[in-house]
């Protein structure tokens, strides 16, 4: 029996209940999303799963929504099974006051990096790994620079004309 998100959304509803929600499929790949105290929990269950076998994580990034308060910030996990070829992208979503969440470092050694780069850029702070401090930014910085906290470009300057950058004036 082939692996489908059906069957996948059934034995995590089954699983975990209300736990999961918000289950959508865009572009065909199950998203969903579960709170941040079960990440762990969720996580190991799509690994150790006869049935799921979601062994390995392609990515894990962290997304910014400032206008979502109590949820401004958001863990992304993309998992494949490589034995049925699906793919699943699992959310969980954090207060930007208080953005701990459990390091899955223990499950896959490729979280390592990524984690470190969500800390570095957006500043998640993944509660037990191993070694989370800055990757790519200088130590120094007391920001974290993928949050939406500034505006993109300064918008009192006068030496800019808007036509260049796609803003206005004649469509080709």
């Amino acid at each position: 029996m082939a692996l489908t998100n059906d069957i996948i959304k059934q034995k995590l509803s089954e699983k975990f209940g209300d736990a999961v929600s918000n289950f959508d499929e865009p572009y065909g790949m199950l998203t969903f999303e579960t709170p941040k105290e079960n990440n762990l929990k969720l996580l190991q269950f799509l690994f150790e799963d006869a049935d799921l076998k979601f062994q390995f994580l392609t990515d894990l990034c962290a997304v910014h929504y400032p206008e979502q308060t109590g949820r401004e910030l958001a863990v992304v996990y993309h998992l494949h099974n490589l034995v049925d070829n699906v793919r699943l992208r699992l959310k969980i979503f954090t207060d930007i006051n208080k953005p701990d969440i459990f390091t899955a470092t223990k499950l896959f050694s490729s979280a390592n990096w990524m984690e470190r780069e969500t800390y570095d850029f957006y500043g998640v702070n993944f509660i037990r790994h191993p070694n989370l401090k800055r990757i790519l930014n200088v130590d120094e910085m007391d920001y974290f620079p993928l949050r939406k906290e500034f505006p993109l470009e300064d918008q009192t300057r006068t030496d800019k004309d808007d036509e260049m950058f796609g803003r206005g004036g004649t469509i080709w």
